[in-house]
């Protein structure tokens, strides 16, 4: 997660989507108006520590310039290892007639594109997110915003090969299915029962081809429209919910 959030309004936004938020700074000759008094009063609820200091401490931070007299300093994401995702995933067939879903994002770049996937993953009951720990986006607060929250429910890891984190998830019994476009099976007409890796691929180039290479089922939305293609939240949505479909009691 970034480090600091600056600027009145989008830090009032964090503490009320819940992002964990650490400690406040404020400049020491910041004007009391109504923002910074809902900031104080939202920092108390969440916890967190208000310090005073001079403003050149916020100049010398800002990335933007834009804090106006107040930043945020949030908490790291606390991410999973891979071993961490495949035991939720063993309680949940366990618990649910062997059914688990996990969700590999191959190296989505949108913060927003992961909150949202991962508010519909926490909505179907999915056992976690595996993502790239390179050239993918993380957890920040945009994240939390986007998911409604819902990320601080969702166990994700952060892996240096998805192809390894593939084959550990074969390993343990799941088969791995790649939504791409350019699949000749929809996914209505693929098995999906038990324990599914879905794979949803970057914003503009898809699925990867070495990962692509690892996959066992392959599967496409239909499209009817005059748009070719759906944001890739809305089409991991649209996949989660065909396997929460076909695997419901």
């Amino acid at each position: 997660m970034a480090d600091y959030i600056e600027g009145k309004r989008p830090i009032i936004e964090a503490l009320r989507t819940g992002v964990p938020v650490k400690s406040i700074l404020m400049a020491d000759n910041v004007k009391r108006d109504g923002l910074i008094e809902d900031i104080l009063r939202k920092a108390k609820r969440a916890g967190a520590t208000v310090e005073m200091v001079p403003r050149k401490i916020l100049d010398d931070k800002s990335d933007r310039g834009s804090h106006q007299g107040v930043m945020a300093k949030t908490k790291p994401f606390p991410y999973v290892g891979i071993g961490d995702i495949v035991g939720a995933a063993e309680a949940s067939a366990a618990n649910n007639d062997g059914r688990a879903l996990v969700v590999i994002l191959d190296h989505i770049t949108d913060a927003g594109n992961l909150g949202a996937i991962s508010r519909s993953a926490e909505a179907v009951g999915a056992c976690g997110l595996v993502i790239p720990n390179k050239r993918s986006a993380h957890v920040e607060a945009s994240t939390y915003k986007s998911s409604a929250g819902a990320i601080a429910h969702v166990p994700v890891a952060q892996v240096s090969n998805l192809v390894q984190a593939i084959n550990r998830l074969k390993e343990e019994g799941f088969w791995v299915a790649a939504a791409t476009e350019h699949a000749q099976d929809l996914i209505w007409d693929t098995n999906l029962k038990g324990k599914i890796a879905l794979v949803m691929g970057n914003e503009h180039e898809g699925v990867s081809r070495l990962v692509l290479e690892n996959c066992d089922l392959f599967a496409k939305l239909p499209l009817e429209g005059e748009v070719a293609s759906l944001n890739v939240a809305q089409a991991a949505t649209a996949c989660m919910y065909e396997w929460l479909r076909q695997n419901r009691a």
